[in-house]
């Protein structure tokens, strides 16, 4: 965990009060909507179709035991007692009253969280793996460099009114949990042939209206000049990036007209001039930002401990074991996550009482450390293995110990039109129908990993384009129907899906999933090809002649 200082409280502490005031102008009539508009974005307040929604940023998907207390604490006095953790690492609360928003920010400030550029045109909440610190995979912990960003980017004065939003993710690892290449900024963390730590840098990925993977403009980058290059980017943006048009303001638009190489050129030419100066990384001010993280103090532990041996011949926690458990760096010990998918719940809810359990669990077994991850589920990323049955039970009680992590019914999906004042398609109710229809656990793990992302609107925030199966909201003459794509993925092999066929109306879309499911069950060339591999394998219309003949 990182330890905040006094400057971050101090900030905090005039946001909540500059906001409060705001606020009571609000209510007075003395601001009208158009004009509070802009003040309350700079904060997270958005207002939604039924009430005002604060979305509260979770740098780099880190929380401690005390934060997620706090966060479940306004969820029970100022929400209707849950929260909504979404694909940015964040979370979302949908029903606060104008009028509660300053009591409930300064209840979050106490512990160091907030709402500040978790929307507007600037750099948004930067995100990064939620396995990092604990995966052997990783060569450094991409955290500190996601801390870095998140120091220099909080009210940047150059950057606080861009063309567009404009958001960040980091990954250290071969396997890519953080989604990198499909962000404005992706940065791959790795060593060159000399053992230098740098980053490969990748620009102009994006979905919603326009969808684009990311293009790599520089294979290594020394990570001393992290600041100075993203600075660059961030000048050659902020000149060039399109304002006379919402839908071509994001960076992917001025990359893909322009292309990469002059985009690239031109970031270098704008870093030279930079590269040396106050942005220069030294080293010890990284290792003062690194010291700030406190490591864990890991006992010597032995691998397979007998709890865990004995336990294993439970059939219910094997079944968890296998599916939710994965390796960590340091013998003895796991990194565990928690779905937040139960079979007829909402994706990514959480209830204040559900969130209050995970904190005691975080704190008593897991250094006070959860994570918040990209697919919009939980993770304690230092659990003794020791202590994986009793944590299990515990989470058992409380309905998280759901075992379908990266199967068909852990389904990645925005709010859409339950609350959304953009969306045009419901995307809950839809998620919540198809998880229903693989409730089966052997059915769910006999399909395999198949992730399925859904979105209410061309916005994307449930990021369609990249889901295995991917499923898009459309309003059809004040109809809803949804369209299909298939073969997309969000990893360090990231690919748009493919549209299968004509859009189907609401009702169709559970069956119409399950036939792509079976298609695949029938193509694919062995148990062991995975969904996206046999869509790669085959294409499209094989599924289109199976899935669209049965309808």
């Amino acid at each position: 965990m990182y330890v905040y200082d006094e400057f971050d409280r101090s900030f905090l502490a005039e946001r909540v009060a500059e906001f409060r005031d705001q606020v009571e102008r609000r209510l007075s009539g003395a601001l009208s909507e158009d004009e509070f508009k802009p003040l309350r974005l700079m904060n997270g307040v958005y207002l939604q179709l039924h009430a005002y929604m604060l979305r509260v940023a979770i740098p780099y998907g880190t929380l401690s035991g005390a934060q997620m207390r706090k966060l479940a604490h306004v969820a029970r006095t100022y929400d209707k007692g849950y929260g909504h953790f979404t694909t940015r690492q964040n979370i979302q609360f949908n029903w606060i009253k104008l009028e509660d928003l300053p009591a409930a920010m300064a209840a979050l400030a106490e512990v160091g969280v907030h709402g500040i550029q978790t929307s507007g045109n600037c750099i948004r909440n930067v995100t990064t793996d939620q396995w990092a610190g604990a995966t052997p995979e990783e060569v450094d912990d991409p955290r500190l460099w996601a801390e870095i960003l998140r120091q220099y980017s909080t009210a940047h004065p150059e950057f606080s009114y861009l063309p567009r939003k404009f958001k960040i993710a980091i990954t250290a690892a071969d396997h890519d949990r953080a989604a990198v290449k499909v962000h404005d900024v992706g940065l791959r963390l790795h060593r060159n042939a000399q053992g230098e730590m740098g980053f490969e840098v990748l620009v102009g990925g994006g979905l919603g209206r326009t969808p684009f993977i990311g293009k790599k403009i520089r294979d290594f980058l020394p990570a001393e000049h992290l600041l100075s290059y993203v600075e660059a980017i961030m000048r050659v943006y902020n000149r060039f990036g399109r304002r006379d048009n919402i839908y071509k303001a994001r960076i992917k638009i001025l990359v893909h007209e322009i292309g990469a190489e002059a985009f690239s050129a031109e970031v270098e030419k704008e870093w030279e001039a930079i590269r040396e100066g106050a942005l220069h990384l030294d080293a010890p001010v990284v290792e003062d930002i690194r010291s700030r993280f406190i490591t864990p103090d890991f006992a010597q532990l032995p691998d397979h401990p007998a709890e865990l041996t004995g336990a294993l011949e439970n059939p219910a926690f094997a079944t968890w074991h296998r599916n939710s458990v994965h390796a960590h760096k340091v013998p003895g010990y796991s990194i565990v996550t928690i779905s937040l998918k139960a079979v007829g719940a909402p994706p990514g809810d959480a209830t204040g009482e559900q969130m209050e359990v995970v904190a005691d669990l975080a704190d008593t077994y897991g250094f006070g450390e959860i994570r918040v991850g990209h697919e919009q589920n939980l993770c304690l990323p230092n659990i003794a293995q020791k202590d994986l049955p009793e944590l299990w039970r515990r989470l058992e009680a409380i309905g998280l110990a759901t075992p379908n992590v990266n199967l068909v019914n852990d389904i990645i999906a925005c709010p859409g039109l339950d609350y959304c004042a953009l969306a045009n398609a419901r995307a809950i109710p839809v998620a919540q129908e198809i998880a229903k229809r693989f409730a089966d656990l052997d059915r769910a793990r006999g399909v395999g990993r198949l992730h399925i992302n859904i979105s209410g609107c061309i916005n994307a925030c449930g990021h369609h384009h990249v889901g295995h199966i991917g499923i898009l909201g459309v309003d059809k003459a004040g109809e809803e129907f949804y369209q299909i794509t298939i073969g997309g993925r969000a990893d360090e092999h990231a690919q748009l899906g493919t549209l299968l066929g004509p859009a189907v109306p609401y009702d169709q879309v559970p069956g119409l999933i399950e036939d792509i499911v079976d298609a695949y069950m029938e193509l694919r060339a062995s148990p062991r090809e995975l969904f996206v591999d046999t869509v790669a394998r085959l294409g499209v219309e094989p599924f289109k002649e199976r899935v669209y003949a049965a309808h």
